[in-house]
């Protein structure tokens, strides 16, 4: 038999992106408070441009500083990087993958990945992958009308795009985080009487009151993973929370807020942690700062004498085949008959 012509499926890998020296700090700042997704202005939104620069101008030193901290630079690209590798390699037998990064406030733009696209030549199908667990106004869809902004609006000559919008409650991802969550309990003397502390990235309330689903997402992850690592770990936590950081601004947030929940639980005795950052699929200022280097210290101060956090899951295993499930659903491959095809042609 012939052998049968693989799909050739354009990936676009969509992330937040981040400043790749402490001198792109401030454009990259820039752009994050020029979208009108983060910073909803309504009839006032003529001022963004001189607002976003005043923004930008005057967090500048402050988040610079931070970076300074952990390397001179967001590690975002080179983790993303890492992943679309992996993922290439992961569906290279069942398809003809030419997967690309979309960073939205930093380099590679939007614009970037879809010249990259155009360069590659012919593709069967474009495939959308948000690297965003959970859906959210500020971020999934941001990005998305990014890439309609950018890409244009589909027509009767278009590729046939396939969109996935979220994964908070598939299998591996929820995997992927049990596993990593399982080898830092390892680090405790008795686990099951640590507090396990989710964090998750903050989000205004006037986005949530909107409908934005981001809260009830993360919600159920929790829930899934706390279920699944009861029957995986003898020693699972029996206490848990979720609270919200990178808070930004004066409006209202979700809370409770990260500092605020170290805070309240080292006053109330608790001395060994976990902080889970559950939002968050690569390692970056959010996890690697303020978490590892400010929430520390501020769990050192309210009393917490044990405290720990968990890496992203990053290229892990679990979460590779997270995607790559993911775009095969998407393009409508099945890897049982795709696999078998593959060895009946080569017969």
């Amino acid at each position: 038999m012939a052998p049968q012509t693989k799909k050739r499926v354009g990936i676009v890998l969509f992330q937040l992106g981040g400043p790749d020296s402490l001198t792109t700090v401030e454009p990259f700042l820039r752009n994050l408070f020029l979208d009108p997704d983060i910073i909803p202005l309504g009839p006032l939104n003529f001022i963004r441009g001189p607002l976003a620069n005043y923004i930008a101008r005057k967090r500048t030193p402050a988040v610079a500083q931070r970076y300074g901290m952990i390397g001179r630079r967001s590690p975002i690209n080179i983790l993303t990087e890492r992943q679309r590798v992996k993922l290439v390699r992961a569906l290279s037998p069942y398809i003809e993958p030419v997967a690309v990064t979309a960073m939205r406030y930093w380099k590679p733009l939007t614009e970037d990945a879809v010249y990259a696209l155009q360069q590659a030549g012919r593709l069967d199908e474009l495939v959308l992958l948000p690297l965003y667990p959970h859906f959210s106004y500020a971020t999934t869809l941001s990005s998305l009308k990014e890439w309609r902004r950018v890409y244009g609006e589909p027509d009767e000559g278009s590729l046939p795009e396939r969109t996935i919008e979220h994964f908070f409650d598939h299998p591996e991802y929820i995997q992927a985080l049990v596993t990593n969550i399982g080898k830092c309990l390892r680090q405790f003397p008795d686990s099951s009487r640590i507090h396990l502390v989710f964090s998750a990235h903050g989000l205004p309330m006037s986005l949530v009151e909107k409908g934005d689903p981001y809260p009830r997402h993360v919600e159920e992850t929790i829930r899934l993973v706390c279920e699944s690592g009861a029957k995986q770990f003898a020693n699972w936590p029996r206490t848990h929370m979720l609270c919200f950081q990178s808070k930004v601004g004066p409006a209202k947030w979700l809370e409770p807020s990260f500092v605020g929940t170290l805070e309240k639980l080292g006053h109330q005795g608790v001395k060994e942690m976990l902080v889970v950052p559950i939002s968050f699929v690569t390692e970056h200022i959010e996890t690697l700062h303020e978490i590892n280097i400010d929430g520390r210290a501020d769990a050192k101060k309210s009393g917490v004498q044990r405290y720990r956090m968990m890496p992203a899951v990053g290229d892990s295993p679990h979460f590779i085949e997270c995607l790559k499930q993911l775009v095969l659903r998407a393009v409508e491959i099945h890897p049982e008959s795709a696999q078998a095809t593959a060895t009946s042609a080569t017969q």
